[in-house]
């Protein structure tokens, strides 16, 4: 079952992950005085990269390729976007210890476009992957 719908357990697992992530306070963690600049723009990146890949693939394994490459990489950056858009409306709105902040995300829909630039360079060119099973 999980080699069956290993993209789609993955691809909701990672969105619980940022859900619960974006959404949690850290204040009263201690980072033992690590201050590295901007590090919270990268981690929303990488957030959203893997997670517009791992859109892509679960499109993939539910329709078995049947829908296009391209039709696929748009829909699944899309919703990645969307969703994005709508944790950062969440953090101003409910949650206290958190905001939501535009360049977060900016960062994270560059992510989304640079998973989904990846997953092109995968399935195109003379090493492509195939698309359809």
């Amino acid at each position: 079952m999980f080699k069956r719908y290993g993209f789609t357990i993955g691809f909701i697992c990672w969105i619980v992950i940022i859900t619960v992530l974006s959404l949690s306070s850290f204040e009263d963690i201690d980072t033992g005085g690590i201050n590295i600049p901007h590090l919270d723009k990268l981690v929303h990146f990488f957030f959203y990269f893997v997670a517009a890949i791992l859109g892509v693939l679960l499109i993939r394994e539910q329709t078995k390729g049947y829908l296009s490459l391209s039709r696929a990489i748009i829909f699944a950056t899309l919703i990645v976007i969307i969703y994005g858009i709508v944790i950062e409306v969440i953090q101003d709105t409910f949650t206290q210890n958190r905001s939501g902040e535009l360049y977060d995300a900016l960062a994270n829909s560059l992510g989304a476009f640079f998973g989904a630039g990846l997953i092109i360079i995968l399935f195109s060119g003379k090493t492509q992957l195939k698309w359809k099973d």
